[in-house]
């Protein structure tokens, strides 16, 4: 793969990334919104994951403690021209890594832990993990 396609990887995974945040916001807000007596800003303190309300809820949360790391890391890998095909293939394996994490935590309804989406988080970890290193690596040559 040349270096413009993993720079077009690279934008393109940045792209997904968001757009599974924004819809994940979207998601949150709309089933929330239609609870009996939701109040803005206030989850129902007896919610739990058997809830769909409270699954969209952490699903989002989960990608706003979590994302941000990634599209720094992505975006300081860009920034400093690291080697494309790691920056591009990193920043996809995350985006569908994210993608997946979402899907299962919308619908599998399960308090156990490990739960089949924590597999899809540490996927998503690990690749931000090993981009930092290529980037440290890289810098410190």
């Amino acid at each position: 793969m040349s270096t413009s396609l993993y720079a077009s990887l690279a934008a393109v995974s940045l792209w997904f990334i968001i757009v599974t945040v924004v819809v994940q916001s979207v998601v949150a807000a709309t089933v929330k919104a239609r609870q009996p007596g939701a109040v803005p800003g206030k989850m129902p303190e007896n919610l739990s994951h058997d809830s769909f309300v409270f699954r969209a809820q952490r699903t989002f949360m989960n990608s706003l403690e979590n994302t941000p790391l990634m599209l720094a890391t992505g975006l300081l890998a860009l920034v400093l021209q690291i080697d494309g095909m790691w920056t591009g293939v990193l920043l996809a394996v995350y985006a569908v890594a994210r993608i997946l994490h979402m899907a299962l935590y919308y619908g599998i309804a399960t308090e156990r832990n490990p739960s089949p989406r924590s597999y899809f988080f540490l996927i998503g970890l690990l690749a931000n993990i090993v981009l930092l290193g290529v980037i440290g690596v890289e810098v410190l040559n």
